[in-house]
């Protein structure tokens, strides 16, 4: 699927990097604590960017959370976005994440904008 999103994407005219989200924490003893979150895909054209993680499907709020957790790390105003396999209605959760489908990417070229 992510062969698939990439491909998309540059045929769509974007410049597609992989992006990397350090995440600080301490631990309960107050040791600091690093760890990298990947971003699939950061898609740039012009001034537009986007944030798209790919996901075979989101199960439960554990996995929901886990593919979220890159994009509440980006400190920045630009588009964050889910894309899973299955056949879902494109909306919006509290934090301002875009999940769709991947038909509705493919087949809308303005799906990124929804």
């Amino acid at each position: 699927m992510e062969n698939i999103i990439y491909n998309e994407l540059r045929v769509r005219g974007y410049q597609v990097d992989e992006g990397v989200v350090i995440k600080r924490n301490r631990t309960e003893g107050g040791v600091q604590e690093k760890k990298q979150l990947e971003i699939n895909f950061v898609a740039n054209m012009g001034s537009k960017r986007y944030y798209i993680q790919s996901t075979y499907s989101l199960p439960d709020d554990e996995k929901r959370a886990r593919e979220k957790a890159s994009h509440i790390n980006v400190n920045d105003s630009f588009k964050k976005i889910i894309i899973i396999k299955d056949v879902i209605k494109p909306w919006h959760d509290d934090d301002g994440i875009l999940t769709l489908g991947i038909y509705d990417f493919m087949l809308n070229e303005n799906s990124l904008d929804i």
